[in-house]
């Protein structure tokens, strides 16, 4: 049997595994301490559920990959301090973030945290890894579609020109 042939758990990270953990371990810090910043300036009751929604996975997805790092000896990236709660009418209006800006944010981090996540899955030889990737892409993609159903019915998106359909009759 090979080392690389047994319970996935036992076999090596390689490097490349070890630096997608911790680079995702780090942007997710980074994108829950942004997510808890932007619920101070959020006034919309349907964007901060979303907000919290990402916030909570964004934990969830910190605590397995730090397990994982942890497991094998990777020491973890910093973490941003919990940034201190806000009332929204304590930010003068000029120096607020703008929900419809809130949520492009939080749509383009999905979106790119997609990419992140198809990426590791390619790249990972340990299932295990594989796996927990396979299950944050899920998780993101069902944000992403609640996400992007907010932005419509709230005029929010601003798609690129639309195609007008040419097969109509002649």
């Amino acid at each position: 049997m090979g080392i690389l042939s047994g319970n996935p758990k036992e076999e090596p990270l390689h490097y490349g595994e070890v630096f997608d953990l911790w680079a995702s371990l780090l942007a997710g810090n980074g994108m829950i301490a942004g997510y808890q910043t932007m619920m101070n300036h959020a006034g919309d009751e349907d964007l901060k559920k979303l907000l919290l929604e990402a916030i909570d996975n964004c934990q969830q997805e910190k605590k397995q990959v730090e397990e994982l790092l942890k497991e094998n000896g990777v020491g973890l990236p910093p973490a941003s301090p919990e940034p201190p709660e806000a009332c929204l009418e304590d930010i003068p209006v000029g120096a607020r973030i703008p929900d419809p800006a809130i949520a492009a944010a939080l749509s383009a981090d999905i979106a790119a945290g997609l990419v992140l996540c198809s990426q590791v899955i390619g790249k990972s030889i340990r299932e295990d890894v594989a796996m927990m990737y396979g299950q944050f892409h899920i998780q993101k993609a069902a944000l992403g579609a609640k996400v992007l159903r907010l932005n419509k019915e709230k005029g929010w998106l601003i798609p690129p020109p639309l195609h007008p359909n040419k097969h109509g009759d002649c």
